[in-house]
């Protein structure tokens, strides 16, 4: 090969490295404290592997100060990604206004945002964000939050009852019901399926403003359950942002489930750019049938937390 068409060749293959860069979404996972129950140093490299699995998103970890770090200079640049992914549990105290005051705004402009399981119990008094995610639970959560919210006779209700909110019974697989077939994250999915052990979230509260409940999951009162279809997958919007929220995904084994790969992937791709281009996998499980990942599965240190929110 002459040296003028080695030159022509690598300059072609550079060309197209930097355009399939431009074109990837920008995503920051954002982590660095959850309760003791939850391992985000455990969840944050099987967050990344499946992001990274579509060649659709260019991915960076961002993490944050310890509890007793210093705030002051913790300033991301949210303005850089198109969608924050949020592997991450903490009370308000540690964040200062302004870096709340810059994560609304980042949102309210149109910035993207990933709630995943246990991230849902931060933040209980930054009403801004709770505002977000529609429902949380845990953190001396009440009726003062908001109402619990579930199905009852195919309904949503919003029941102000007094009471704590967040509960789950013992893991186990158990299946999701799409109660939205027709918005892009769902669009295409079977109307049941099977979900792999993990922790099935039942009484979160709050505001629901702007909340489209996109897969339901009932709670079984033989497993410490509620008897209701309690929502698991989310679709808000704030202000011209857009947010995904799911609250599977308690630890390597409820990741693994092939359903919670795609709707990661499906959730963070609509929550960035409002769209959805990713098909479904024939591996996507069944009624009847559980699906899973055995290399994620395996991505679990010992020992492994057994219980918690």
């Amino acid at each position: 090969m002459n040296k003028s068409l080695l030159v022509l060749l690598t300059i072609i293959f550079l060309s197209t490295l930097s355009v399939k860069a431009q074109n990837q979404i920008r995503v920051m996972i954002l982590d660095g404290e959850t309760n003791k129950y939850h391992r985000w140093d455990v969840t944050t490299p099987i967050i990344k592997k499946i992001l990274d699995e579509p060649n659709k998103f260019k991915v960076e970890v961002v993490t944050a100060p310890s509890q007793d770090g210093d705030f002051s200079k913790f300033k991301p640049m949210f303005s850089e990604y198109q969608v924050v992914v949020l592997n991450y549990d903490v009370p308000t105290e540690r964040w200062p206004e302004t870096l709340k005051k810059s994560f609304e705004e980042y949102m309210s402009k149109g910035g993207g945002l990933v709630i995943i399981h246990g991230a849902n119990n931060s933040f209980p008094e930054w009403k801004e964000f709770n505002k977000m995610i529609g429902i949380g639970g845990w953190r001396d959560r009440t009726e003062k939050s908001g109402p619990y919210w579930y199905y009852k006779d195919s309904k949503l209700v919003a029941d102000p009852k007094q009471g704590s909110a967040g509960s789950h019974g013992n893991r186990i697989p158990f299946q999701m019901k799409i109660v939205n077939p027709n918005h892009p994250i769902t669009k295409g999915l079977p109307a049941v399926w099977m979900h792999h052990n993990d922790e099935l979230y039942a009484q979160l509260r709050g505001p629901g403003e702007n909340m489209d409940v996109l897969v339901t999951a009932y709670s079984d009162k033989n497993n410490k359950g509620t008897g209701y279809d309690e929502p698991q997958i989310m679709a808000l919007t704030y202000g011209k942002g857009r947010i995904f929220h799911s609250t599977p995904g308690h630890d390597a084994v409820g990741m693994s489930s092939v359903d919670y790969v795609v709707l990661l992937q499906r959730g963070t791709e609509w929550a960035a750019t409002g769209k959805v281009t990713q098909k479904v996998p024939a591996d996507f499980p069944t009624a009847n049938t559980v699906s899973y990942r055995a290399d994620i599965a395996a991505m679990v240190p010992a020992p492994e937390a057994k219980a918690g929110n």
